[in-house]
């Protein structure tokens, strides 16, 4: 999946002589955690977040009154505190390289950029998330069942045609070597909900067939259950 099928592209932006105290009621109006800074002809040249914001206040402990406060905070501009060594994905780039940057960098978002350097777009932790559940199929499909196959062909469709035989409609498969043994592959079968009885006797009869690392039932009723409710 490419970064421009997933990234959002009307974005909220400043420009260099914005004040900080501008930019900070921006962020909280908006909820946003991070604000591409551009030029008059829409160039991406910097970008600054949340916590650049933060390192620049002033201290609580300050002896400034909040009128010397508030001239401090519209007096600094964004330009003297925006990041200028700028991480960025294209939009022909893949949403997992985009991850990886965002892992590797350690920030939660990535300003998208076309082949002249002009903004087009920007891709959140959110939006990932958003791809992670997409792929896997989550809402479509409630069970998944986790496997240590023989890394040779056909292994996986020998599992699939098992759940497929007990009435198990398969939603996605993934896929991998990471922290699987010699020889072999982790696989995770996405497969629509069945009766308890019928996935009683589905897991039985993979686990005769084949090494099953768990079976995991997810309730999405629980989703509104756990949800953050704000006073």
């Amino acid at each position: 999946m490419l970064v421009k099928g997933w990234m959002t592209t009307d974005v909220i932006t400043v420009n260099e002589d914005t004040s900080m105290m501008k930019a900070s009621i921006i962020m909280k109006e908006k909820k946003i955690r991070c604000l591409p800074v551009v030029n008059k002809t829409g160039e991406l040249v910097g970008i600054v977040s949340d916590s650049d914001l933060r390192d620049a206040a002033p201290s609580k402990a300050t002896t400034l009154d909040v009128y010397e406060l508030n001239y401090l905070l519209a007096s600094i501009k964004i330009k003297d505190i925006m990041t200028q060594n700028i991480v960025f994905v294209k939009p022909d780039e893949t949403v997992e390289f985009a991850a990886i940057l965002m892992l590797e960098n350690k920030i939660s978002s990535l300003p998208v950029i076309n082949s002249k350097g002009a903004l087009i777009g920007i891709i959140t932790q959110t939006d990932i998330f958003k791809v992670l559940i997409n792929i896997t199929g989550v809402y479509t499909g409630g069970i998944q069942f986790a496997f240590s196959l023989e890394d040779r062909p056909g292994s996986i469709k020998e599992a699939a045609d098992v759940i497929r035989s007990y009435g198990g409609r398969i939603v996605s498969i993934l896929s991998t070597h990471e922290n699987a043994e010699e020889g072999r592959r982790n696989v995770y079968i996405r497969s629509s909900l069945l009766p308890e009885d019928k996935l009683r006797n589905l897991v039985k009869g993979l686990e005769e067939k084949f090494v099953v690392l768990y079976t995991s039932k997810d309730l999405l009723e629980e989703v509104e259950n756990r949800r953050v409710r704000i006073p």
